[in-house]
């Protein structure tokens, strides 16, 4: 299957059916092939609304969870958004689309090389690509507009909303098992931080350290 005319009226049809509304959030996903980021036997279901396998045990979202993150994040067209897990680099490519710039950060090496050379195949060049703990953020690139988390903490880890500015937001699953985990927006405040709990979701845990692959 290619991402022809009919295959992205189908594919948008479904993310609006999910509730992702957002004009620019829906333009960013018909420009980026989610093909592009699914490898081996998995490549030919890119299109459907589920999320699937990649290397290092981790997965790519589905698109309608993809969509409703960057539509709640409200990402504005000078924004810096930091990305903690880049994962196979397709939610980083959509927030290309919105963002001045975009920092993305993952604890496999093999994962961050593999989304860095699609990015440049694709010629994406807003997006900075870096192997490190993604929980520690990177304060040397701080404070960022928006920051958006692939993987579940159990409480918003205070180094990223240290990096938050004045005004900015962050969008993260919380939750401390698979099973139970909530989709919650962090709005930060002159007098500190606002909460919104958005809808439950179930991602791979948020881990400390650098993975072995």
């Amino acid at each position: 299957m290619t991402f022809d005319a009919d295959t992205k009226m189908q594919f948008l049809y479904s993310l609006r059916s999910k509730g992702v509304t957002d004009a620019r959030v829906l333009t960013a996903m018909e420009q980026v092939d989610r093909a592009d980021y699914v490898r081996g036997i998995f490549s030919e279901r890119a299109y459907e609304d589920m999320p699937l396998p990649i290397a290092c045990g981790q997965t790519i979202s589905q698109p309608s969870v993809v969509g409703l993150m960057t539509q709640a994040l409200g990402v504005n067209p000078r924004d810096k958004v930091l990305e903690i897990g880049t994962g196979s680099g397709y939610q980083a490519a959509i927030l290309s689309k919105l963002a001045r710039r975009v920092y993305t950060i993952d604890r496999y090496r093999s994962l961050v090389e593999k989304a860095r050379a699609v990015f440049a195949q694709n010629q994406i060049a807003n997006i900075t690509t870096f192997t490190a703990d993604g929980s520690y953020g990177l304060p040397d690139q701080a404070p960022f507009d928006r920051i958006l988390l692939t993987a579940a903490a159990e409480d918003p880890p205070g180094p990223l909303l240290a990096q938050l500015r004045v005004g900015g937001i962050m969008v993260l699953p919380v939750g401390q098992s698979d099973a139970v985990q909530s989709l919650i927006r962090v709005t930060r405040l002159d007098t500190g931080y606002e909460y919104d709990e958005l809808r439950a979701v179930r991602f791979v845990p948020l881990l400390e350290g650098l993975g072995k692959e």
